[in-house]
């Protein structure tokens, strides 16, 4: 059998069948007898497929949205990344001014969160939150890549002292280079060129002194 085969109110009924679950089967049974005792009529299935669709399949949509947009987080992503997807979830949910800038702020980083609300004025619209918490997430960051970037210079100075001390200390442990003293050179024994000693005559750098001669200085 098929569907095109069927009146109106029989292919409604069969479509009834896969209605089911939670809120669907109570407005499936007031459906059914409102149909029963004819005070709704569809002109065609089309006209009653809408009609479901307009009872559950926007409000099914809103509520995954709203769920969705109080499970997501910014985490590690950058406030322009996270903003963008907040604004995609958001659109759907049917959350608008007080609500929606509530959930912003649960689901923006803490840091962020608290300068926010810390400061004396505070945004007002959700534009006005917007942007606030992307200067102020630019700034986080940009003062978190100082800190790191002056951390690791302090770190490099650090373990270069320790480097440059002990080269010091080894410097004063090495024994220092002696220095010998400097050998004093024999003075040359003189060597006489003259002619052969005579005995009994002693000789002198100045001259010879016979014995004879000696005895007439004494």
């Amino acid at each position: 059998m098929r569907l095109k085969e069927l009146t109106v109110e029989e292919q409604v009924q069969w479509i009834l069948l896969y209605v089911q679950g939670g809120l669907a089967d109570i407005w499936k049974e007031n459906v059914m007898e409102e149909i029963e005792i004819g005070e709704i009529e569809f002109e065609s299935a089309g006209e009653f497929l809408a009609e479901i669709k307009r009872e559950f399949g926007e409000g099914d949509e809103e509520s995954v949205k709203v769920a969705e947009l109080k499970k997501i987080k910014q985490e590690r992503r950058t406030m322009k990344e996270f903003m963008q997807d907040f604004k995609r979830v958001a659109r759907g949910s049917g959350y608008k001014g007080h609500l929606l800038i509530e959930e912003f702020k649960q689901s923006m980083d803490r840091n962020i969160r608290r300068k926010l609300m810390e400061a004396e004025t505070q945004p007002g619209s959700i534009e006005q939150w917007f942007k606030r918490a992307t200067t102020l997430d630019r700034n986080y960051r940009e003062s978190r890549r100082e800190e790191e970037r002056l951390r690791g210079k302090k770190e490099n100075n650090g373990a270069l002292a320790p480097r440059l001390n002990n080269q010091e200390a080894l410097g004063q442990t090495l024994p220092r280079s002696q220095v010998w003293p400097r050998r004093q050179e024999m003075p040359q024994q003189q060597v006489s060129t003259g002619p052969a000693p005579i005995e009994g005559v002693e000789r002198t750098n100045a001259a010879m002194v016979t014995p004879q001669q000696r005895t007439g200085f004494s």
